[in-house]
């Protein structure tokens, strides 16, 4: 078994954008896919950004115990992570990076304890996440208002994580990242 790295955030702090970051990065990280049930936006593809799984077959992949860890985000929009996948990267030698919710990655945490890396990405207020969020367009009102709340919760839940980054300067947050993970792995 390999290293891991854990990077989670309320939805619109900014994982997404620095894991890519890392990526481009560190040669020596290899990203894992998540699994989700939500349906596939404009711009995103499937075994690239996420496995897109219908609910039932989500659901079937919970009882086979194929899941390293999973969750129920909201009704029926589950995410998770293969077991496979973790199994896939560390058979190339390569240390797992997670873009997950921050449930999810306190779980892996739980886990894997002394191999896993895990890091919180603080947004610089909930109104700038807000903004961050209107601006994906992805959102209705709804559904924004959700996932405010959420990311209060969330937000409450960071000091379970190894390091918290703050991201109200995303070029420091990446390099802050960047060194994290570099002394890590090293």
């Amino acid at each position: 078994m390999g290293k891991l790295i854990v990077i989670s955030a309320p939805s619109g702090a900014g994982k997404t954008s620095i894991v890519h970051f890392l990526l481009e990065k560190i040669e020596a990280l290899s990203f894992s896919v998540s699994a989700c049930s939500r349906a596939k936006r404009e711009n995103e593809e499937d075994g690239a950004d996420y496995y897109f799984l219908a609910v039932e077959e989500f659901q079937k992949k919970i009882k086979n115990g194929d899941f390293l860890e999973w969750e129920e985000v909201y009704k029926d929009q589950y995410y998770g992570t293969l077991k496979s996948e973790a199994e896939r990267i560390w058979e190339k030698g390569e240390t797992v990076i997670f873009d997950v919710d921050v449930i999810g990655g306190i779980n892996i945490k739980k886990q894997y304890l002394s191999d896993c890396l895990s890091i919180f990405i603080m947004p610089p207020s909930l109104a700038i996440l807000e903004e961050r969020l209107k601006k994906r367009g992805s959102e209705s009102t709804d559904s924004l208002h959700k996932r405010i709340a959420k990311a209060k919760s969330e937000i409450a839940k960071s000091g379970e994580f190894d390091k918290v980054i703050l991201n109200d300067n995303f070029d420091i947050a990446c390099e802050e990242a960047k060194q994290l993970i570099q002394t890590y792995i090293r």
